[in-house]
């Protein structure tokens, strides 16, 4: 067995097995060695049911009581059950599994995990509990209600308490053990990656090897050890990545201006015409930019802005210049949605303002001829500006005279990319844009190819968005506000954090959710789900349909974080919020608040401990992206080593640049120092190869 080898040379994985695989893009070895634990779980003494903390994944030793009633709701066969042992009894709810009715047994004892939360009564043990929403106990105590809880014999469940034990991202077929089998394979068979790193650096940043670091990210014998070993394995996604950053940096900071330009009376027509006043931010950036494509050397730029900062009038005013300077400029998203959100206000503004804009748009799904017209149309100069997703860069488009490029959402490509698409023009300049607030001190490390402009203020008039922040037994009362906001003509966000069933257990899922949703809200409201795994094309008919107007609430992981656009939608609501980096959950938030109506955010908090609710409470205070992404930066540390997580931070595997922003920092001062040394010794070339052989794999080269 070697790290190419098919994932198929594993013992006990067969081809039934290997498809479950591919769906989690695990075609090889290698690709297996670094499909990182997802989490960890330690499994503690079981607790009584009368110390249950509400919010915590516990694991608690029963007696059943009573038989388990089955009851269909629209599409869902809901389980009740009454556990109990000396010292209370609580309710155990199981959606889609009525085959417990005959596995669980009156008078016999169990032990059940997961998080218990409160819902309607609980009574003393010796006092029948109420199946949930029936009359309370006369003790008049809340209620502990377990759902969908994991079931354990003695004997198994003792094995477990010796270890701490990894916990995979998985799809609806293929278990934790086998994924943990397969892994224990590959340590103990499969000869690893070399360590590239020189000894005396590792021993100056106090890292592990490379080889241990690999074993013990999957089996980690305490958390030490595993502190020690996700170190070592973010230190290197920083350490290359910086380094590679360093020759993109010294390659473009002296290139000169090949397309020299000159401010243009459209250009200061147009912002004279439109209907609303730019701030004082935005103004402040156009000059910045103005200042680069007119000076003596190429744009390399970044503008950071929250979200609705208005950050895409500034990129068309770039755009504007170029265009009315005789060359051609390129915008491209990272989601089709996105792209023709940006084609359709590029048109209207060139109608409304009579703007010389002549625009092609360029995406995956377009017919085979529509791209054919847009190829000519740029090669020949009869269009001077594309806009379009990642069919931008392909080999098939060239341009006549290219010299502006604008990438919308930064974090969404890469440098890699972005040099791609230089590579169409004589030199041209560049402007990336992301509504990722990222504090300066990390940006100045991350993006330092890269001038960096922020847009730090709010167009006036727009109407705050009125956050909350709140425990799952709110959800009754949330779902009757959002049929309110619906039957109010509104439109209403769902977020769940995972995909469908089976891949994290003790989480809101996307498809059971949107089931549960249906049988809580009146029939006459169409809900509907999106997440990423579904084809393009049926995303883009889900978004656009839900743009429409045809879909009242919509169910979905981040992907809807970029790339969508409703005005009419008034609510986001955020299940399992805890599971999020704040930053990201700003971004979410920015989906609502873009109409006329006010808007609303109702943050879940199912692990209702008080770290987690001052972290989720900064999200209640203030609407400021950069003062939260601080607030984020301040409070988060080593102890939140996984699910707390940044989606898109760039491409890396492990690394998140707030948990990790101490670590980011040393990667960044030793690639500094050993960046020369490296060089000469034919490191970062080895480093190159090997990633490109698919021997190692901790940064997206393709992103890169």
């Amino acid at each position: 067995m070697h790290l190419q080898s098919d994932i198929t040379t594993i013992k006990g994985v067969g081809e039934k097995s290997a498809t479950l695989f591919h769906k989690l893009h695990i075609e090889t070895v290698k690709d297996l060695l670094f499909f990182f634990p997802r989490d960890y779980e330690t499994f503690e003494e079981p607790a009584t049911i009368a110390d249950i903390q509400a919010g915590e994944l516990c694991t608690v030793r029963g007696m059943v009581t009573g038989q388990p009633l089955v009851k269909q709701v629209r599409n869902l066969k809901i389980l009740t059950v009454t556990v109990r042992d000396a010292t209370g009894s609580m309710q155990l709810t199981f959606f889609n599994m009525p085959f417990l009715k005959n596995t669980l047994k009156s008078g016999q004892f169990y032990l059940f995990r997961g998080t218990a939360q409160v819902k309607g009564q609980r009574k003393k043990a010796g006092i029948e509990m109420q199946p949930a929403g029936l009359q309370g106990s006369p003790l008049g105590m809340p209620a502990l209600v377990m759902e969908q809880p994991r079931i354990y014999k003695e004997d198994e469940y003792k094995n477990l308490m010796a270890f701490i034990q990894p916990r995979y991202s998985l799809t609806k077929g293929l278990t934790n053990l086998a994924v943990t089998k397969a892994v224990k394979q590959i340590l103990s068979l499969c000869p690893m990656p070399e360590d590239i790193l020189p000894k005396e650096l590792l021993e100056k940043e106090n890292l592990m090897s490379y080889k241990e670091a690999l074993c013990a990210i999957h089996f980690p014998e305490s958390r030490e050890q595993l502190i020690k070993a996700r170190e070592r394995l973010v230190f290197n996604e920083f350490f290359f990545f910086l380094l590679l950053l360093r020759d993109s940096k010294a390659a473009t900071m002296q290139e000169k201006n090949h397309t020299p330009m000159l401010e243009t009376a459209e250009t200061v027509r147009f912002i004279e015409a439109l209907p609303y006043k730019l701030t004082n931010a935005q103004l402040k950036v156009i000059e910045e930019i103005k200042a680069d494509m007119t000076g003596e050397h190429v744009m390399s730029r970044l503008v950071q802005g929250d979200v609705g900062s208005g950050k895409t009038i500034v990129a068309f005013w770039a755009l504007l210049l170029s265009v009315t300077n005789g060359y051609q400029g390129a915008l491209m998203a990272p989601t089709e949605v996105l792209a023709v959100q940006h084609y359709e206000n590029i048109l209207s503004l060139t109608k409304k303002y009579n703007l010389p804009f002549k625009t092609v748009l360029l995406t995956g799904s377009q017919t085979a001829s529509a791209k054919r017209e847009a190829y000519k149309a740029l090669e020949e100069g009869s269009a001077n500006l594309v806009i379009g997703t990642h069919a931008v860069i392909q080999d098939k488009v060239h341009f006549k005279n290219l010299a502006l490029v604008v990438t919308d959402e930064q974090h969404r490509f890469g440098v890699r990319q972005r040099e791609n698409l230089k590579s169409k023009g004589n030199h041209p300049h560049v402007l990336v844009m992301s509504a990722t607030p990222i504090p300066r001190t990390l940006a100045i490390i991350l993006y330092g190819d890269l001038q960096i402009s922020i847009i730090d203020e709010l167009p006036s008039g727009r109407k705050a968005i009125k956050n909350c922040v709140v425990g799952p037994s709110y959800r009754p009362k949330a779902y009757e506000f959002i049929a309110k906001e619906v039957n109010a003509g509104r439109q209403v966000y769902c977020i769940c954090p995972m995909v469908e069933e089976g891949e994290m257990d003790d989480l809101e899922n996307v498809v059971e959710y949107t089931e549960k949703l249906r049988a809580a809200l009146p029939a006459s409201i169409q809900v509907s789900y999106l997440h990423g795994k579904m084809r393009p094309a049926d995303k883009n008919r889900i978004m656009e349909s839900f743009g429409a107007g045809e879909i009242d609430v919509l169910v979905s992981t981040t992907v809807i974080e970029v790339g969508i656009n409703v005005p009419n939608a008034t609510v986001m609501m955020v299940e399992n919020a805890e599971r999020f980096g704040l930053a990201q959950l700003h971004q979410l938030r920015g989906r609502v608040g873009r109409g006329e109506h006010q808007s609303y955010c109702i943050f879940i908090n199912t692990k209702e401990n008080k770290e987690t609710k001052e972290r989720l409470e900064i999200l209640n205070r203030s609407n400021d992206g950069f003062f939260i992404a601080g607030e984020d930066l301040r409070l988060r540390g080593p102890g939140d080593l996984f699910g707390i997580r940044q989606s898109g931070d760039l491409a890396f595997k492990l690394g998140d640049i707030y948990t990790d922003a101490g670590i980011l920092k040393r990667a960044s001062e030793a690639a500094e120092k050993w960046a020369h040394t490296l060089r000469e010794n034919g490191v970062v070339e080895r480093y190159l190869t090997q990633a490109e052989n698919g021997l190692l794999e901790c940064v997206d080269f393709t992103t890169i």
